[in-house]
């Protein structure tokens, strides 16, 4: 029985190309001189310390310029609320989603069942596969998938006839 699996995962290695050119630029512009602004990935996601908070969004948005520039999905970026750190500086966390979580999972389950499409969708951890008699019907709910506007950025992979 054909079937494919629904991921979302983000290329770590250009992510990091993106932070590197992006670091490079924060610390080239004349507005970002005297502010240490500076972005880190680490294992809970980017992190940005400024000297002040539109530093930070502007930080930011330099950063989702290069993602974009890399071919990274900015749907992959959740950044949390901008906080005091210590002394005089801002920092603020931007996670990295890996993976479909289970509320947009079931959401796009339902909306291929809703669709009536002859295809059987399950959730497996955080990828869901789908499966179905033909070819044809699973790159159907492959265009039905990708019209849906779920929150997340998807790759449709491990395509097996």
């Amino acid at each position: 029985m054909p079937s494919f699996d629904a991921v979302s995962k983000v290329d770590l290695m250009e992510l990091d190309n993106a932070l590197n050119t992006a670091r490079k630029e924060l610390a080239q512009r004349y507005d970002f001189r005297g502010t240490n602004t500076d972005l880190e990935r680490g294992p809970e996601g980017i992190v940005l310390r400024s000297s002040d908070e539109p530093h930070a969004v502007a930080a930011l948005t330099v950063l989702r310029e290069r993602m974009a520039k890399r071919g990274v999905s900015q749907r992959a970026l959740d950044p949390k609320p901008i906080e005091a750190a210590g002394g005089q500086t801002v920092r603020q966390l931007i996670l990295v989603k890996q993976g479909i979580e289970m509320e947009t999972a079931k959401k796009i389950v339902k909306a291929v069942k809703d669709a009536k499409l002859k295809v059987q969708a399950q959730i497996q951890g955080d990828e869901l596969r789908v499966s179905g008699k033909t070819r044809d019907e699973l790159q159907a709910a492959i265009a039905f998938i990708r019209r849906g506007d779920f929150d997340v950025d998807l790759q449709f992979v491990n395509f097996r006839d």
